[in-house]
């Protein structure tokens, strides 16, 4: 685990992340617009749940005037007004943010409404970590733009500190004793995560062996197809088998259990099915220690105080 620790700290030595192709401090969005904000967005529309968590984690939540239909954490915003990227983009400019924060998804299927709010002169900027290796720039970036960069620094110090008695603990145990694992991020497609995901990020941290390593990623996601078939063929090996649950995996263990052909599964015979919540995997937030945590409990359960 000190390779982590050694990749993270050369992380936090490197410019800020791109945002939209260029650098927070002057960058440039979509359309080629330069954007060299000379004072801290105050009044922010959130249209990923992501967004919306780490602005609070920042102590930005009084910056936020708007957050999307899916948010659900924490409760402390959850009475803010709702907008989605479906809706008229009227609404938005009605409540005249100086900032839309969307992500790469929202941009590409809805170029259309991220033009739109532009021609308005509103802000929008696409942000979310394509992996590992970016999430500090993420929080760090959202603090840059909400005056709140202090607080990011600490708060990937917090994080840092947070995982060391975990990982201190784990990489005493050889690479062959650890449980080997299928995580599952959409039961109905049969898919797992891909290799740079969040959630394997985590899997490893936890002290898991992902089963299903050569899974192929799809598109640009942290999302990976691996098919019935190749689990099967695993079926012998699997310690564990995780699923996430949630809104993209709205999943039970009875359903995984009374999967045809699952009975085969080693961690079903031997009762070694479980869940995790989708929001502590696979969002790039703060709340993925409490994951790391969680899982690290399920792999070893003697050696939890």
């Amino acid at each position: 685990m000190k390779k982590y620790f050694f990749f993270l700290s050369l992380l936090l030595l490197l410019p800020a992340l791109s945002v939209n192709g260029g650098q927070v401090s002057g960058t440039t969005d979509n359309n080629g617009r330069i954007i060299s904000p000379d004072k801290p967005f105050n009044r922010i529309i959130s249209l990923y749940s992501a967004h919306t968590e780490n602005l609070c984690s920042l102590g930005a939540e009084n910056q936020i005037i708007g957050i999307s239909a899916s948010d659900d954490y924490p409760s402390s915003i959850l009475d803010r007004r709702r907008f989605s990227y479906r809706e008229d983009v009227e609404k938005f400019i009605g409540a005249r943010p100086d900032l839309v924060l969307v992500r790469p998804m929202i941009e590409r299927s809805y170029p259309e409404f991220v033009k739109k709010l532009e021609q308005a002169g509103i802000t929008v900027l696409s942000l979310q970590p394509g992996s590992v290796g970016e999430l500090f720039h993420y929080w760090k970036t959202l603090g840059i733009l909400t005056g709140r960069k202090k607080q990011a620094e600490k708060m990937v110090t917090s994080f840092q500190e947070g995982l060391q008695s975990i990982t201190e603990k784990v990489s005493a145990i050889p690479l062959e004793s650890r449980p080997k694992v299928y995580f599952e991020s959409i039961h109905s497609k049969m898919k797992t995560f891909s290799a740079t995901s969040i959630a394997m990020y985590v899997l490893d941290l936890a002290g898991g062996a992902n089963i299903a390593k050569d899974a192929i990623q799809v598109r640009k996601t942290n999302i990976a197809a691996y098919g019935k078939e190749r689990i099967l063929k695993h079926a012998s090996e699997i310690d564990i088998y995780l699923a996430q649950k949630g809104r993209m995996n709205p999943i039970t263990i009875p359903t995984i259990v009374n999967e045809p052909g699952f009975k085969a599964i080693k961690a079903v015979m031997e009762n070694r099915v479980y869940l995790v919540e989708e929001s502590l995997v696979s969002r790039p937030t703060y709340r993925i220690l409490e994951g790391v945590k969680k899982l690290n409990g399920i792999f070893y359960p003697t050696t939890q105080q």
